[in-house]
């Protein structure tokens, strides 16, 4: 197809998310960049809403995990230079400009990801923690070397050289750190810019950190770690409500209730990764 570079864009059971994601993307490509939806099981129809935006190729993935269907877009393209959105983020008008300016000052480029509401009126507990602790990308670089594959920009010779993404486990993490250990680059840019929603209620909130909690289990012993430290960290849980409580007292942007329901949140949170890391 000749491109560039390709977005490539799991999915799966999403539509409302899809939409505004391909709406706010596709009247900004430059040319010759290409765009892949990798649809990952939906039940609804998928191709009436991808056949809306021209140039969006619609690509599917049986096995379920957004890891596979990121493995798909890249086995089904052909372009360059790969850059990782998805379903659920809103990218900035000019991310994808920016992406391809930035694209080589790393070998695994990413930037902010920012919280945004998609309800009106004071934050709920769930809302106010993810405003507050959500998607601290420069942090994870920094820290942990690694970064989301919701904001990632590389090279498909270095995805050739580190090798797919391997499901069932914290797969952008995993990605990032083998990557890493092969001598690849991983650099935060700030200018490239994505919001993501943050989750309404406690419900959804559980849901995500209940699944990250078993792929970070699964990423501990695929690492070879002993089970004596993860039992450490589970134990631990209880005093991060202290470590982290002044963050939530300081974060700008919430009034007092919404701080007081986001601590809340907080320890309830904690108290909760204790109990799943316990059990498993």
């Amino acid at each position: 197809m000749g491109e560039r570079a390709v977005v490539i864009i799991p999915h799966r059971d999403d539509p409302v998310r899809l939409t505004r994601c391909l709406d706010a993307l596709v009247p900004t490509l430059p040319g010759g960049v290409g765009v892949a939806v990798v649809d990952n099981g939906s039940r609804g129809d998928v191709a009436g809403l991808v056949a809306r935006y021209p140039g969006v190729r619609l690509l599917r993935e049986p096995l379920a995990g957004a890891a596979n269907a990121r493995n798909r877009g890249v086995a089904e393209t052909e372009a360059p230079l790969l850059l990782f959105l998805d379903a659920d983020c809103l990218p900035d008008p000019d991310w994808t400009e920016t992406a391809l300016r930035v694209a080589d000052r790393g070998d695994l480029v990413t930037g902010e990801v920012y919280v945004f509401h998609e309800t009106d009126g004071p934050a709920t507990g769930a809302q106010a923690f993810e405003q507050v602790f959500a998607f601290d990308f420069r942090t994870y670089v920094a820290r942990d070397g690694f970064a989301g594959t919701g904001n990632l920009v590389t090279r498909r010779a270095v995805f050739d050289d580190v090798g797919p993404f391997r499901a069932g486990m914290s797969e952008d993490k995993d990605w990032c750190q083998r990557a890493r250990a092969r001598g690849h680059s991983l650099i935060y840019v700030h200018e490239l810019r994505v919001g993501h929603p943050s989750r309404a209620d406690w419900s959804a909130l559980a849901r995500k950190w209940r699944r990250l909690t078993d792929e970070a289990r699964e990423l501990h012993r695929a690492d070879g770690r002993p089970a004596w430290v993860w039992t450490l960290r589970a134990l631990a849980m209880p005093a991060s409500i202290v470590v982290h409580a002044p963050r939530v007292l300081r974060a700008p942007g919430l009034g007092a209730g919404e701080k007081a329901r986001a601590l809340a949140t907080l320890a309830r949170l904690r108290l909760a990764r204790m109990v799943w890391m316990l059990g498993g």
